[in-house]
């Protein structure tokens, strides 16, 4: 039998989710409690991986079993996983459902904050500029829908089949005194990096370093960005997963990150 877990994850403590060697990842905290819990070898099936320090607002993974549960497995989950991470719902699919390769969209927002604040350290990515060119930098944002091939903002391109996504949308929102941001972006699929590579282009746009038209240039050359410095990994959130027959609002409400 095969089962989706709808869960949240605050990503600071851990090197990513994947599980690796010798590191704490999300899914092996997953695999070994829900082993431990269903008292059988458990493999996590995650709708796909964020890096270290990166946060997920909404994600699914999916476990097979061989036998239902006669108990309240969300609450016993949520008594025993670590506070960073959560389980919202639990659903039982069909035995072809996937939640990495079924996933036609994922949505992810990246918070920027521009004055020292201890409240948003660990949710948001704290730079000290002023007097960023904020529109011309919303001006960046809104060409990507307009653009498949992200080659040139990607850490090792070659690693890939092919470095086509496509972005359905992609948005820069401000706050009113410009000191706070929020990217948003959605898209099929992603490169390593990619979205922290473009807020940090972004930010060179905003101090004046490289002119939209530059950035637009990127695209056309097919070969790397020079400069590729991704921006900071604790601003970023995988926000939304959707797939053609699972299209679940996110749980967690950022009132610490609402804009005035």
């Amino acid at each position: 039998m095969r089962y989706f877990f709808h869960i949240g994850y605050h990503g600071i403590n851990y090197r990513g989710w994947q599980r690796q060697p010798n590191i704490i990842g999300v899914q092996t905290i997953l695999e070994e409690v829900l082993s431990k819990v269903l008292k059988e070898n458990i493999v996590v099936i995650g709708c796909g991986r964020t890096d270290a320090q990166v946060h997920a607002s909404q994600y699914f993974f999916h476990i097979d079993v061989k036998e239902p549960w006669d108990f309240d497995l969300k609450f016993r989950l949520n008594h025993t996983l670590p506070n960073d991470i959560a389980v919202f719902d639990i659903l039982e699919v069909g035995p072809d459902q996937h939640a990495r390769f079924d996933a036609i969209q994922r949505d992810y927002d990246y918070f920027l904050h521009f004055y020292k604040d201890p409240f948003l350290a660990k949710h948001s990515s704290y730079y000290r500029d002023e007097n960023l060119n904020i529109p011309e930098m919303q001006r960046a944002a809104a060409l990507l829908p307009n653009y498949s091939d992200y080659f040139a903002f990607c850490r090792s391109p070659e690693k890939y089949e092919h470095t086509l996504c496509f972005v359905k949308s992609s948005e820069l929102i401000s706050n009113t005194k410009g000191d706070r941001l929020r990217f948003h972006i959605s898209s099929n699929r992603y490169l390593g990096s990619m979205i922290r590579i473009l807020v940090g282009k972004f930010l060179e746009i905003g101090r004046g370093e490289i002119s939209v038209d530059e950035f637009e240039s990127y695209f056309h050359q097919r070969k790397s960005a020079p400069l590729v410095i991704p921006a900071h990994p604790q601003g970023l959130y995988l926000s939304k997963v959707t797939y053609p027959y699972l299209d679940l609002k996110p749980k967690p409400i950022f009132s610490f990150l609402d804009f005035d």
